[in-house]
């Protein structure tokens, strides 16, 4: 309940604060989103194998976003700007491999 409560505070101030992104920050923000995104969809899956750990769950969150943001960074500098593009796939892949999985055991099929 505390985590749904959360999540609406949250969107709740997004949508009064509507906080602007600055220009050099936006590249990384839909790597941040997908990261975020896979995250909290691996915890759900771990949560309903009964296998979920806070402490991995952190840790993932920090790694996966840190490496994705360091990818991501790397490519602006090198100018290959298709490595932001590959770090979403990857994560897009992850997360419709967890939303399979939570299907699978909530729907039996």
């Amino acid at each position: 309940m505390l985590i749904l409560v959360s999540l609406a505070v949250g969107i709740g101030l997004g949508i009064v604060l509507s906080p602007a992104v600055p220009p050099p920050v936006a590249p990384y923000l839909p790597m941040a989103v997908m990261a975020a995104l896979d995250s909290v969809f691996g915890g759900l899956r771990a949560r309903m194998e009964r296998t979920f750990d806070e402490r991995i769950f952190v840790v993932s969150f920090l790694s996966n976003s840190t490496l994705a943001a360091l990818l991501v960074w790397a490519g602006d500098r090198l100018g290959v700007n298709d490595l932001s593009i590959a770090v979403v796939v990857a994560f897009g892949v992850r997360i419709f491999q967890n939303l399979a999985a939570i299907r699978r055991m909530v729907f039996r099929a």
